[in-house]
């Protein structure tokens, strides 16, 4: 009986690792979806001329998950900025330390934006290649006015509408988000109630919850990544071809080349003159890198990056929670400013369409500004639109990078997680408010392994002093209303609460 009723659980429990672990599954979705591409490809296209159904289909399935993340932007972006700032009540001399991470932000964007230009001009990923700019496309239209401007919110929340004649009779209206005005909007809104003080309670309260269950939704949306993957790579392979999906491979490696640059050099360099362990901070912040190759979201990496930052790297917890879940939506070195540099660069030389010295420091203002656009879920997507919208650029481009943004989504989140550790430490040390002792601690097992301890003890105390103060005020014996005596803190029913039951 007792073997039959447990069989279907040690089932479960003896399914292999890779089966249920994430980064398998990626794997495995890319190779689905590459195959399921080529086999779309060869089946052509219909009698009517339009794609096949497996290609409609695959197209469907990546565009909903497209779709899916980018519903999550705008949201978590209120929630997570406002919280942010909210948490800076907490925090002494807050005004100095959020200027602080505000600028260390910046510079560290600004090192990894101009590694990435550089490495696109001496790389030239896109020169080998050949295409045609979209119909339609006169040349560059960006410009750095229309950019400042786009930053002042036209309405609360940053939306606008867009319409185009399908034929004489008909209209279509599409409404858009603009993602950094919704930024401007939510820092005007946590300032306001950082303000306005008691009064804000309710409202910062209601926020906290409402981000909590943002985020527990954007999980399961990134849960959906494998499928979403197949959908993404597959349809890239059926519409652009092996061919020109082999073309992408040097601008694959030119990326990588900037994130290794980035995380192994830069990041490193920073730390030592900081006075900090290069060892350290690489052993303390690896759990949140680790998991954020796999995730490939800086927001589903939020709360392991937020301890890693807090238990690890010795930084006090009111100034990590203002950093970090800043960092979350704001500190993107991989996805906003090395990936959109190469990426513009790649664009332009596939479209044989030539950059001047204006487009290239656009690039950088755009890239050092514009990183909270990327909002930790779909990043790369909406920073890249971004970029390459500002600079006039062929939006085509987007759709073809696509096909291998999944392999470069890994490195490029992995290095947001990593910078948004750093940042943190660093300010926190120049400030004198590290713990240098827990920085410097051997670094043993995973960061939330020593809860259950923490946690057992806390109650241990909370019970203690439960049971002094029933001590002190119930008799030692008590009768239950029959002349019956029952140890006190029995229930009426003679029940005695056990220790579990008082834990809750």
């Amino acid at each position: 009986m007792t073997s039959e009723t447990s069989s279907p659980v040690s089932a479960r429990r003896r399914l292999p690792a890779w089966v249920t672990a994430f980064g398998p599954q990626i794997i495995a979705a890319l190779i689905i979806g590459l195959a399921l591409g080529l086999l779309a490809r060869e089946m052509g296209e219909s009698a009517d001329g339009e794609p096949n159904w497996l290609t409609t289909t695959l197209n469907t399935i990546g565009t909903s998950y497209v779709s899916l993340l980018k519903a999550a932007v705008v949201p978590l972006i209120f929630t997570a900025v406002v919280s942010s700032i909210a948490n800076l009540r907490a925090v002494s001399n807050a005004a100095r330390l959020a200027w602080q991470t505000l600028l260390w932000f910046a510079i560290t964007a600004l090192i990894a934006v101009l590694i990435g230009i550089a490495l696109g001009v001496i790389l030239q990923p896109g020169a080998n290649t050949s295409g045609l700019p979209e119909a339609g496309y006169e040349g560059g239209t960006g410009s750095w006015i229309g950019f400042l401007t786009g930053l002042i919110p036209s309405n609360f929340l940053g939306l606008t509408a867009s319409s185009t004649a399908v034929d004489p009779e008909t209209v279509t209206t599409a409404l858009n988000f603009n993602v950094l005005q919704v930024l401007v909007i939510a820092i005007a809104v946590g300032i306001a109630a950082l303000k306005v003080g008691k009064a804000a309670e309710p409202f910062l309260a209601f926020n906290a919850s409402a981000l909590a269950v943002i985020q527990k939704v954007l999980w399961w949306i990134i849960r959906l990544a494998p499928l979403g993957t197949i959908g993404l790579i597959g349809r890239a392979v059926a519409t652009y071809g092996w061919t020109t999906i082999g073309s992408l491979g040097m601008f694959a490696i030119a990326v990588y080349v900037g994130l290794a640059l980035v995380l192994f050099v830069v990041y490193p360099v920073l730390i030592k003159a900081n006075g900090l362990s290069v060892r350290q901070w690489f052993s303390g912040a690896w759990p949140a890198i680790q998991l954020a190759f796999v995730s490939r979201s800086s927001v589903g990496t939020l709360p392991l990056t937020q301890r890693v930052t807090e238990r690890n790297l010795g930084v006090p917890r009111g100034y990590a929670s203002f950093a970090v879940p800043l960092g979350a939506t704001t500190k993107m070195d991989g996805c906003a400013a090395i990936y959109p540099a190469v990426a513009a660069i790649f664009v332009a030389q596939f479209f044989g369409i030539n950059l001047d010295l204006g487009q290239y420091l656009l690039i950088v203002l755009v890239s050092v500004l514009g990183s909270a656009a990327t909002a930790g879920t779909t990043g790369a997507v909406v920073m890249l639109t971004l970029t390459l919208s500002t600079l006039g650029l062929p939006l085509a481009g987007v759709g073809l990078l696509l096909a291998i943004d999944p392999i470069l989504d890994m490195g490029r989140t992995a290095v947001n997680v990593a910078g948004q550790t750093l940042v943190p430490a660093i300010v926190a040390k120049r400030q004198g408010i590290l713990d240098m002792d827990l920085y410097n601690t051997r670094k043993r097992g995973e960061p939330f392994a020593d809860d259950s301890d923490e946690l057992l003890a806390e109650q241990a105390r909370g019970e203690a002093a439960t049971d002094a103060e029933r001590t002190a005020a119930v008799p030692a014996e008590e009768t239950d209303g029959r002349g019956v005596s029952v140890p006190a803190g029995a229930s009426a029913t003679g029940a005695v609460p056990d220790a579990g039951a008082r834990r809750g």
